[in-house]
């Protein structure tokens, strides 16, 4: 009779551990499987070339140079991080909504050394560049 009761307990351990590990992974792997989100819709690049222009006087030490590649004019807007800023200022530079044009050029003056140039245009993923 003491081997009975040594088997059901050892049974009983097993069961519990089991159970215990099963509940364990149902909480690594149910959390990751619904936190997948959505394949999300690849948007078009935006269709502009880029170039930075090293300037001399008021409008730099940088030009970002941002010409139109497409056949349509694209409305873009334009968010300048700032490398360095002093506290009592803002740590962005917001410039206002532009259209450029089919093929033509469009200037973004002031940059300095590791600004980050984040450019929006509805319907394609944002372009985000950083000035060298």
């Amino acid at each position: 009779m003491i081997k009975m009761n040594s088997i059901s307990t050892r049974s009983s351990l097993c069961r519990t551990a089991l159970f215990a590990l099963g509940c364990a992974l149902s909480l690594v792997v149910i959390p990751t499987t619904s936190l997948k989100a959505e394949p999300a819709v690849a948007q078009k690049s935006l269709p502009l070339k880029h170039a930075f222009e090293k300037v001399a006087g008021e409008k730099g030490p940088f030009e970002l140079k941002l010409t139109n590649t497409s056949k349509d004019s694209v409305k873009i807007t334009v968010q300048v991080l700032l490398s360095v800023y002093s506290h009592a200022s803002a740590k962005a530079r917001n410039i206002p909504e532009q259209t450029i044009a089919a093929g033509k050029d469009v200037m973004i003056p002031q940059l300095a050394a590791l600004d980050k140039v984040i450019i929006k245009a509805e319907g394609y993923a944002p372009l985000e560049l950083e000035v060298h």
